[in-house]
């Protein structure tokens, strides 16, 4: 083998063996999960499976500058990011921040808010996030979704019916039946369910910001620490909010630590 050859291959081991020790990606792909129902964190297309949105801009830049193939996947909810932080399969997530969730995961610092709502039949009697909280009135969550665990700790009167990670269809249902009076879940989704359903409408106040960040798997804080300095740059050069804008939400802003 010529020299030049030999150098080349040589620089290539060591480019691998660099990326395999980073604590973000130790075996060498950035691999990572996003709420495939939060559409503030990225969507996946129904018929070719195909993601996008700020967590999916995010992994790719972070993989780009990490110098290491990028894997995304959208999964159902929290428990199977943390299943996967288990089973070896997942290195970092996207998640909104709850204390709740805390014991589990490690969060970074948080890179962008969003607000939560409610969505009610359009001749609800509930016009503002405050007549929700009566004796009688019962709100529909998605079980340990970041609203569920606020709206548990801080609602006095109403009654929470929680669901399973409920789809668009089913929440719009079970308020349309009367099951319901009023679903609640994060401004974006609830704008998009009521685009489809013109007998319901929004409530035009919010109840929370969602705090959005990235998780990684319990003690990483090597892991933290670079992705921390890695949300400080992309902030300052405007990804974060560029992804935001490009994703076309409403509600959404680019936040600091």
């Amino acid at each position: 083998m010529m020299a030049t050859n030999r150098s080349f291959v040589v620089a290539l081991a060591l480019t691998a063996f660099a990326a395999a020790q980073t604590p973000v990606a130790p075996t060498g792909t950035l691999r990572a999960a996003f709420l495939a129902s939060n559409p503030v964190q990225g969507r996946v297309d129904a018929k070719t499976g195909a993601v996008s949105g700020p967590a999916v801009e995010l992994t790719r830049e972070l993989g780009k500058r990490l110098g290491v193939p990028v894997s995304i996947v959208g999964v159902s909810g929290m428990r199977a990011m943390v299943d996967g932080f288990k089973a070896n399969t997942f290195d970092i997530a996207f998640l909104a921040y709850d204390p709740a969730r805390a014991g589990e995961v490690d969060f970074s610092q948080v890179y962008s808010l969003s607000w939560s709502s409610y969505i009610v039949m359009a001749n609800s009697p509930l016009h503002a996030v405050a007549d929700a909280d009566r004796p009688g009135i019962r709100i529909g969550a998605a079980t340990g979704d970041s609203p569920e665990l606020f709206l548990s700790r801080n609602l006095k009167n109403a009654q929470i019916k929680r669901y399973p990670n409920p789809s668009a269809e089913e929440a719009l249902r079970f308020l349309t039946s009367g099951e319901i009076d009023a679903y609640a879940a994060n401004r974006q989704r609830l704008i998009e369910m009521a685009a489809g359903a013109p007998n319901t409408r929004v409530l035009p106040d919010n109840y929370f910001a969602v705090k959005q960040a990235i998780i990684v798997p319990k003690g990483n804080t090597a892991a933290l620490e670079v992705i921390n300095h890695f949300l400080d740059d992309a902030r300052k050069s405007g990804l974060v909010q560029a992804a935001i804008d490009r994703a076309g939400l409403k509600g959404a802003v680019e936040v600091g630590p």
